[in-house]
């Protein structure tokens, strides 16, 4: 299945139910604490990595996370950015306007960022554990990118699938995207039947009960 089929499927679906779908299959992947940080809309894509640290060099150096929006050339790409340092910025709308030029979908960010009226105001998505004033210069620098990254607790690789909303942020490792969607959209089908249920007048007691939630692993459920 072609990348923009499987991430339209991805796009139908929400962070809960995918979060669930991980859940059933043992996989890691839903994250605590990376919320929208401006009124954004749901975003999904594939990861571009990047591997933020302290700078421990007085030297000049090319600002962090500029080289991989330069180099991106397809419109699928969210930044996935781990690494950053508590109470300092590691995305502003400079980085924004650039990113919108290169059709990227949006920034998760494991960590905080400045700006967040520039990034609004020309509506790209920016995710993260909050904002500051205080700039990256000469405070933080990229590490590497491309590579596998811990973000949020969750190991991330280049070209993982990113879903992220109003809930939060969970990554879907590539070689397990399919499987995870066939079971989040059983899970979207059977809780939509679950609130028609408790919506017609069904116990809700029953409807919710462990037996009811478990049977959508089932391959024969529909």
């Amino acid at each position: 299945m072609s990348t923009s089929s499987l991430l339209d499927r991805l796009s139908s679906l929400d962070t809960n139910t995918v979060s669930d779908a991980l859940d059933f299959l043992n996989l890691p992947g839903a994250t605590y604490g990376i919320r929208p940080l401006w009124d954004c809309p749901k975003i999904v894509g594939r990861a571009s990595t990047i591997q933020l640290g302290p700078k421990t060099e007085a030297k000049p150096t090319v600002h962090l996370i500029t080289p991989v929006v330069a180099q991106i050339q397809t419109d699928d790409r969210i930044l996935v950015i781990a690494g950053g340092l508590e109470g300092i910025s590691c995305w502003g709308d400079i980085l924004a306007n650039a990113s919108v030029a290169k059709k990227v979908r949006g920034s998760v960010i494991d960590g905080v960022s400045r700006d967040i009226e520039g990034s609004e105001s020309i509506g790209y998505p920016v995710f993260g554990r909050g904002v500051t004033m205080i700039s990256a210069r000469n405070r933080v620098v990229q590490i590497d990118s491309g590579k596998a990254v811990t973000f949020a607790g969750v190991v991330v690789s280049e070209n993982d699938y990113v879903i992220a909303d109003r809930c939060g942020t969970v990554f879907v490792p590539a070689d397990r995207i399919e499987e995870v969607l066939d079971l989040g959209e059983r899970i979207a089908r059977r809780q939509d039947g679950m609130v028609q249920a408790v919506r017609s007048g069904r116990s809700v007691e029953e409807v919710m009960h462990d037996k009811e939630f478990d049977a959508i692993n089932s391959k024969e459920a529909k």
